[in-house]
């Protein structure tokens, strides 16, 4: 019950005061009865035989309510590990690609060295012949 402490102008002692809403909430009352009262004892009657329905349905809405949140929770669980599994193996053949990508450049950097020591060579053979051409005599 809400009160708040009032002074009374006249006693200087302290009184209880009641709040315009509780107050409201009393009812008008005949021969000590609450009108609120009874007219609260007549639904209750049939408020007991929805109410047990109600809460029937109550029931039956929370059961939906679970299964449904069960049912995202576990959406949730198997789309995490979905998107892990892709992930990794993502990850994995992009590694596998880059992997392959560079070995083959490596390749292609050996022949280059290959072929450019073998052009080195060839180069170093015709000098040596086009020396031999222009100055014959000195083989002599």
């Amino acid at each position: 019950m809400n009160t708040e402490m009032e002074e009374d102008a006249g006693i200087g002692g302290f009184r209880k005061r009641m709040r315009a809403s509780d107050e409201e909430g009393k009812g008008d009352s005949r021969d000590g009865i609450s009108l609120d009262n009874t007219i609260e004892n007549e639904e209750t009657d049939t408020k007991l035989v929805a109410s047990d329905e109600m809460e029937l349905n109550i029931a039956q809405i929370l059961d939906k309510i679970e299964s449904f949140t069960q049912t995202v929770s576990n959406l949730l669980e198997t789309g995490k590990t979905m998107f892990k599994e892709l992930s990794n193996e993502f990850e994995e053949r992009l590694i596998m690609i880059h992997k392959e990508h560079v070995e083959k450049w490596q390749e292609e950097i050996k022949e280059l060295r290959l072929l450019d020591a073998s052009n080195e060579e060839t180069t170093s053979l015709l000098h040596n012949a086009r020396y031999l051409i222009q100055n014959p005599s000195i083989e002599q």
